[in-house]
């Protein structure tokens, strides 16, 4: 190649370099890319061998187990616009996430064991119980949506008898369902059943996006494919159906005909990924329904799509196809929401597994994941990936072999960074650029003793961080770290090279608990109040033990706590305690046993104006959010 040549290229490589530089990562927003049809199987014969070579088995799955850089629960206003509320800590602002209690800044609704009770909450000294929706022994409550008058509520049941189809009675007397039941609730002191959507499977995640619900559920055929055996269609696709209002139900049937039934790879066959999309504005009276021959077990959405996730153990990645020798892979399935419905839009397969939705994102058109793969060489060590996927869900950039050894115990996308944090005896928080797509790249870490479970924003340049904290085991006792009580950190990563932990609370002994490190929406966060509000199971060692001298750190404390822990936090000041709210009477009755299944145990907490409420399934209290200062309670146990 002769020299001008060669300047020339090398000139426009440059100019390329430095327009990636200046405009950061590109975005695809403006290219929106046009649905694909999935494809079906083209006769009942195919579709049955379909699943017959499948690799039938047992199911895997996970529940799904997204916020304003404001507040970690969003904010909200009366329709005075005089209040502020605090509402569900989400993952992405506008993309509403199902939870166990909802607020609309003057009435909560909350699950109270297996019913769901509406709150007169605001203002504090008229709270009251106004109503209690009662779903029967044949329904069990999980999780709520509320817009306006329309409440909607998932959860499971099960059918049996004539519900089911007489021909597979003969082997399973029974079926798994999921369900979704819309109510009016224009009047909450009596609130009107509108429609009951039933559906095989085991509920996976749902969003709400303007008044429209995306349920995901997963779901195993019953039918067993004996050598001898000819299945028909019907008694492979999930059972469904909807009843209006009271309306006694009718029996189950096949949510499709077989020639509806899409898939994405007819090797795989051996379960259902059903997408079930509803209003809230008509009252779930039209469902619009997809039934994908796939597994699933993650979900993440963004605003305009939604992305499910499986994990491939069957179809290993060939070193040679995909430049990794991780002996795991995770399918990636994208959806685009259309109204009350979604669009197929592609699918991809990257090395390793994902933990939870935390570990996937959306910004600019790019998808962007985070994964724990294990190397096929022989020692299955585990290291950590991320991967940058554009709208078709290309890779186009990747970074691989993050901290051998350890996995992901957390991830948050923030903007052009990631932050992860991996352990295996101390805790690697990494910064992880992602402004360039094609070269994402490791910016600093941090190490330090523990782990974080749940990683917040508090702004653009510091991370909340809520884990445990741990002690490294005695050389003679092997390679790992013994957990200790609750670590609450702030992050400080102003200084993206050097980030560093600026201040950090630890909670309790060996044995303390929070529904905050497995679930996201019992945290609660506001910036501007400088509002931290955590539900916490205390553990702590009895004053013989303390006396004792050298405690090991394998002995776990006593119960002595369960309650919402209020802190103060901010920039100036850190985590100063302002206090502790239970609902636990009886100071004597936390024991070790207690941890099981307690009702009056604090799980979520909100505050409407200066009102601080912490909710249980035995009742909700009022506290002056500046005092704590009980002001009112409501009761839900007789």
């Amino acid at each position: 190649m002769q020299k001008a040549q060669m300047r020339v290229i090398l000139f426009l490589v440059l100019v390329f370099g430095i327009s990636l530089i200046v405009s950061g990562c590109p975005s695809f927003e403006s290219r929106a890319l046009d649905e694909v049809p999935l494809p079906r199987f083209e006769s009942s014969e195919e579709f049955v061998a379909a699943f017959r070579g499948g690799g039938y088995g047992y199911p895997m799955l996970e529940d799904a187990a997204e916020g304003s850089m404001r507040n970690g629960l969003g904010l909200e206003a009366t329709a005075s616009d005089s209040l502020e509320y605090s509402t569900t800590n989400v993952q992405v602002e506008g993309v509403d996430e199902a939870d166990v209690v909802k607020c609309d800044g003057e009435f909560i609704y909350t699950i109270a064991e297996d019913s769901v009770c509406i709150v007169k909450a605001y203002p504090p000294q008229d709270m009251r119980l106004l109503s209690r929706i009662e779903l029967g022994d044949e329904l069990t409550p999980s999780e709520l949506f509320v817009r306006g008058d329309r409440l909607a509520v998932m959860g499971y049941s099960y059918a049996s008898g004539g519900d089911l189809p007489q021909d597979e009675l003969e082997y399973y007397p029974s079926a798994s369902l999921s369900f979704v039941r819309v109510y009016d609730i224009s009047n909450r002191d009596d609130p009107q059943l509108l429609n009951t959507i039933e559906h095989e499977g085991s509920y996976l995640a749902s969003r709400m996006i303007e008044g429209n619900v995306y349920a995901v559920l997963g779901s195993w055929p019953y039918y067993v494919f004996y050598e001898d055996e000819d299945p028909e269609p019907e008694e492979i696709i999930p059972l469904y159906r909807t009843t209006h209002g009271d309306e006694e139900p009718g029996a189950l049937e096949p949510a499709c005909d077989w020639s509806e039934v899409e898939y994405f790879m007819p090797e795989t066959c051996s379960s259902f990924l059903s997408i079930l999309s509803l209003s809230l504005e008509d009252g779930g009276s039209s469902v619009e329904k997809r039934e994908i021959a796939g597994n699933a077990e993650c979900a993440y959405a963004s605003s305009e799509h939604l992305y499910v996730t499986a994990t491939d153990y069957g179809r290993y990645l060939l070193e040679e196809e995909s430049g990794s020798s991780d002996t795991v892979a995770t399918f990636i399935y994208k959806f685009r929401f259309d109204g009350a419905a979604v669009g197929y839009m592609a699918s991809s397969e990257v090395p390793g597994t994902v933990l939870n939705q935390f570990s996937m994102d959306e910004a600019n058109g790019y998808f962007r994941v985070a994964t724990t793969g294990y190397d096929s060489s022989g020692s299955f060590e585990p290291s950590n990936n991320v991967y940058v996927l554009d709208p078709s869900l290309n890779i186009t950039g990747r970074l691989e072999g993050l901290a051998p050894g350890e996995t992901i115990y957390s991830a948050r996308f923030m903007g052009n960074r990631a932050y992860l944090v991996t352990f295996e005896q101390i805790d690697p928080f990494f910064v992880i650029d992602l402004a360039n797509p094609a070269d994402p790249r490791v910016l600093g870490e941090l190490k330090i003793p523990g782990f974080s479970d749940y990683l917040h924003p508090y702004d653009e340049d510091h991370v909340i961080g809520v884990g445990i904290n741990a002690v490294e085991a005695d050389p003679g006792e092997g390679d790992f770290s013994w957990f200790q009580g609750i670590k609450i950190a702030l992050f400080d990563v102003t200084d993206v090279y050097n980030p560093r932990e600026m201040y950090k609370v630890e909670i309790g002994d060996r044995g303390t608990d929070s529904y905050a490190l497995s679930d996201h929406k019992a945290f609660l966060f506001d910036r501007e109040r400088e509002l931290l509000v955590l539900p916490i199971l205390l553990a702590e060692l009895t004053p013989e033990q303390k006396a004792s001298g050298g405690t090991p750190p394998f002995e776990y404390g006593e119960y002595t706590f369960q309650g919402a822990y209020v802190y103060d936090l901010s920039l100036d000041g850190g985590f100063d305690l302002r206090g502790r709210i239970t609902h636990v009477e009886d100071a004597q009755e936390p024991t070790h046993d207690y941890y099981y299944g307690a009702v009056d145990f604090v799980e979520r907490s909100l505050y409407i104006g200066d009102v601080l409420y912490t909710i249980s399934q035995s009742g909700i209290k009022a506290n002056d959010l500046g005092s704590l200062e009980e002001m009112s309670r409501v009761s839900f146990v007789d």
